[in-house]
């Protein structure tokens, strides 16, 4: 498995990924924003005065080769519209995880979400040539466990008190996994979605 460019970026037909840069902070406060989104019981999106921290962080990951995070940009009106990024990756084993997924509020079921998914994925199986892709949710977040499974992904399993969410809550976490023999129908099912999904204005 090849090691991530640092200057990838990944462009579709309604939304690119850019690599996260410290300057992105005040349009990702700003994309948050919309929706309030930090107040969501069941992922994590940074508040006011938390955006430089999270941005930090995430670059930190960057740094040490263990994450790949992005801004989602959205191309209908050129604004950042949210967070996504590689997560967990092991290029010995030929696999990473697909998570830390956010999106304002205007965004949210759009093509901008399907066309970032078919971005990330086909650029894992067919570039980083992964065996695995992972993605990984709250126990209580319906909405992403069945977007997942929309994906075609399967269920692998639950771990029990896996994480301390900021609010002090103890989180299981669901995982899936979309496998390389499962990419070829998983992708021709994000394409014909993509036909189907309403467009961002």
């Amino acid at each position: 498995m090849e090691s991530i460019p640092l200057d990838l970026r990944l462009a579709g037909e309604y939304a690119a990924l850019e690599p996260l840069q410290t300057e992105h902070c005040t349009a990702l406060l700003d994309a948050a924003s919309d929706g309030e989104l930090w107040n969501l019981r069941v992922t994590t999106v940074p508040g006011p005065g938390e955006v430089e921290e999270y941005v930090g962080e995430a670059l930190e990951q960057r740094q040490q080769g263990a994450q790949f995070p992005f801004v989602v940009r959205r191309l209908s009106d050129r604004q950042i519209v949210g967070c996504t990024r590689y997560y967990g990756i092991r290029p010995a084993h030929r696999n990473l995880a697909i998570g830390y997924t956010w999106y304002a509020k205007s965004a949210q079921r759009t093509a901008v979400n399907t066309d970032c998914k078919l971005l990330l994925l086909g650029y894992a199986f067919e570039q980083l040539d992964c065996v695995n892709v992972a993605f990984h949710t709250h126990h209580e977040n319906y909405a992403s466990q069945a977007a997942i499974q929309r994906l075609g992904a399967k269920h692998d399993g639950v771990l029990r008190n896996d994480q301390v969410m900021p609010d002090g809550q103890v989180r299981d976490t669901y995982c899936y996994s979309i496998i390389d023999t499962e990419w070829p129908q998983v992708k021709r099912n994000l394409i014909a979605r993509l036909a189907g999904t309403p467009i961002p204005r």
